[in-house]
């Protein structure tokens, strides 16, 4: 039976740079035989965060976020799944609000505040955790170890893959930004360092299917 990887942008631009690495893992997980489901959550109908109703922490709920929204099918596949592959850019020194909506109800339906147990989660999968930035790549080196940490404990055991000083344009001549940012470095490591990049994700998902 082919194992069952469950991929989530949680960055608002198709085709770019958090996109673009999606698909390069989704492509190494499918050379590995895995059936890939694929969530845009720019494109879900309407969700929220975590609402702290606490209906998880009753045991006929245990593990099992009840809202009903549009995140509610991602968690549910999630939960069944062989492997999850998760990409959000970095905007102002955060991932995107709707990776943390994601993000919350997918940690906090697995805490239980038991100190013997503090983990409910049945089914423990491997995680790859993909974020693109403008910043350097060792930019966000302890938020990430944080992210690393909870999915580890809480989801199953997980991997960060960092694409930094990302291209965010085409063409930057076009913006008053260049005394911000050196464009033809951006346009050089976009040429040069992504597409190894993009060869390195490829592997990730490779990997995530025979772990």
């Amino acid at each position: 039976m082919s194992k069952k990887i469950i991929a989530v942008n949680a960055g608002p631009r198709k085709g770019w740079n958090t996109d673009t690495l999606i698909d390069e893992a989704i492509k190494g997980a499918q050379s590995e035989g895995a059936e890939v489901t694929k969530y845009d959550l720019f494109t879900l109908d309407k969700y929220t965060g975590c609402r702290s109703c606490f209906m998880c922490k009753k045991e006929q709920f245990k593990g099992q976020c009840i809202i009903k929204d549009g995140l509610t099918q991602v968690l549910d596949d999630i939960r069944e799944a062989d492997g999850v592959i998760i990409g959000s850019p970095n905007y102002l020194g955060e991932l995107t609000a709707s990776f943390r909506a994601l993000y919350e109800r997918l940690i906090f339906q697995n805490l239980t505040y038991n100190t013997d147990t503090p983990c409910c989660n049945e089914n423990p999968t491997n995680v790859l955790l993909i974020m693109t930035s403008n910043a350097p790549d060792t930019f966000y080196t302890s938020l990430l170890e944080n992210y690393k940490t909870t999915l580890n404990n809480f989801v199953g055991p997980a991997e960060v893959f960092v694409s930094g000083d990302t291209l965010q344009i085409e063409d930057y001549s076009k913006t008053d930004w260049p005394w911000f940012f050196n464009a033809e470095e951006k346009y050089e490591r976009h040429e040069k360092i992504f597409p190894k990049e993009k060869e390195a994700v490829y592997q990730k998902g490779k990997e995530l299917v025979n772990k």
